[in-house]
């Protein structure tokens, strides 16, 4: 059985999709990896957007992200974990936030890697400031993400 590992960063600098997944997917007794990547788009809600600046507040941003990890490992049986969050502002395209999960099942790592994206999107202490079009805005919390954490609540 391998040693359960699990990596929490919030950094301004990019990341590499193959490199992180190379670090988790080394594993023999995982069945299953699953990775998300989220990007910037061009669009949110109707409106051109340009870029995407992102603040948060350091130290309890780290702090929300390892707890959400916990609540996961309580959930399923969940090997290594990684959650990488970028700050600052990114272009159109760049990835923005990227999370990987192991386990010996494929549904405990589905599951396992919607809750952390879920629960990250509403709970983790991050700011939206969306360039395009229309200028800047800070752009609200979405109802839609508040009802898909609501989904998870035991």
């Amino acid at each position: 059985m391998s040693l359960v590992v699990d990596r929490v960063l919030v950094q301004t600098v990019d990341f590499n999709v193959a490199e992180e997944y190379a670090r988790v997917a080394d594993d023999n007794s995982d069945g299953a990896v699953v990775t998300f990547v989220g990007k910037v788009r061009d669009f949110n809600d109707g409106s051109v957007v340009t870029d995407l600046t992102l603040e948060h507040y350091p130290g309890m941003t780290e702090a929300v992200l390892n707890q959400i990890v916990v609540e996961a490992r309580e959930r399923w049986p969940l090997n290594k974990v990684t959650i990488i969050h970028r700050v600052g502002t990114m272009l159109l395209g760049e990835q923005i936030v990227f999370i990987a999960v192991t386990s010996a099942h494929r549904k405990a790592a589905f599951a396992a890697c919607e809750f952390l994206i879920d629960f990250l999107k509403t709970k983790a202490p991050f700011w939206k400031l969306e360039a395009g079009d229309k200028g800047k805005n800070w752009v609200e919390a979405k109802d839609a993400d508040e009802q898909a954490a609501k989904l998870w609540q035991k």
